[in-house]
This record gives C-alpha cells, structure tokens and sequence, in this order.
C-alpha cells in the first residue's frame, strides 16, 4: 500500500496529535470488521497503533490505489470500549 501526504493531510492529522507514521500502521494492520465503508468513497479504520494509542483514521483510495487520508484521531473512551468488546 502507497500512501500520499502532502502538506494539508500532515497537517490535519498532527492538529489530532496524530503522526503520519501512526495513521499508516492503523490502515495497514486493520482487522475486520475494518475498513468501513462510508459515504462519498470514504474508509474508516479503528485500530492500534504501534505506540498502543488507538486511533480513528478516515481515508480515500484513488485512482492509481494509493492511499489519501484524511482524518485521523484518538479514539474517545466510549469508542474505546467498543473497539475493545469486538476484539474479543
């Protein structure tokens, strides 16, 4: 998987505290019932990242299948408990 950064994703995810490196291990090591798919071509992750924070990353797949995204998030507690009682 390729993914594409510019200034404005690097930008929107670290405003979340949110390094690139960490968004990219959440897509790479999604695990179902992840990604979701959503409105307007969006895909949504939920997932550990190698730091153990777990994250909410939201992206696009274009056309040549590289991979844009562009939302990424701390899970808020109550997502946390939900995440954790399907991973059992």
């Amino acid at each position: 998987m390729v993914f594409k950064w510019n200034a404005w994703n690097e930008e929107h995810v670290a405003s979340h505290g949110i390094e690139p490196e960490e968004a990219e291990e959440v897509v790479l090591n999604a695990r179902s019932p992840f990604p979701l798919g959503q409105d307007d071509g969006k895909y949504l992750v939920w997932g550990p990242a190698a730091s153990g924070r777990l994250l909410q990353v939201v992206f696009v797949l274009e056309s040549d299948e590289t991979v844009f995204v562009i939302h990424a998030r701390p899970l808020t507690d109550k997502e946390k408990k939900r995440y954790r009682r399907r991973a059992k």
